[in-house]
């Protein structure tokens, strides 16, 4: 898989999220590596700072359910009008973690 390719691809699965639910990014490296070769979380969160504008980005959060750094207030704002369940910190990981093994 090309790198073009792989963005490609973690676009597509971010945008199979269903409303209200989340991956984290070292979810979203794991679902693919087999794939593409890769799992790095740190290149899914680059991919989704440079090209996730067009995809639901704020269902992709870190793996204690912390929100994208910087975009907090409207990550919040737009899981809670999802029904997302969320605590103080962020997302509530054990109720709102989604894998695309559970389809849609």
């Amino acid at each position: 898989m090309t790198p073009d390719e792989y963005v490609e691809a973690v676009l597509d699965l971010v945008e199979r999220i269903p409303p209200g639910r989340v991956m984290s990014y070292g979810a979203v490296a794991d679902a693919l590596a087999e794939r593409s070769g890769r799992s790095s979380a740190r290149l899914v969160g680059s991919i989704m700072a440079r090209h996730g504008g067009g995809v639901p980005w704020h269902r992709v959060v870190n793996s204690a359910g912390r929100l994208p750094p910087g975009h907090e207030i409207e990550a919040r704002a737009r899981l809670r009008a999802e029904g997302c369940p969320l605590r103080a910190s962020g997302v509530d990981m054990a109720a709102a973690a989604w894998s695309p093994d559970e389809g849609i």
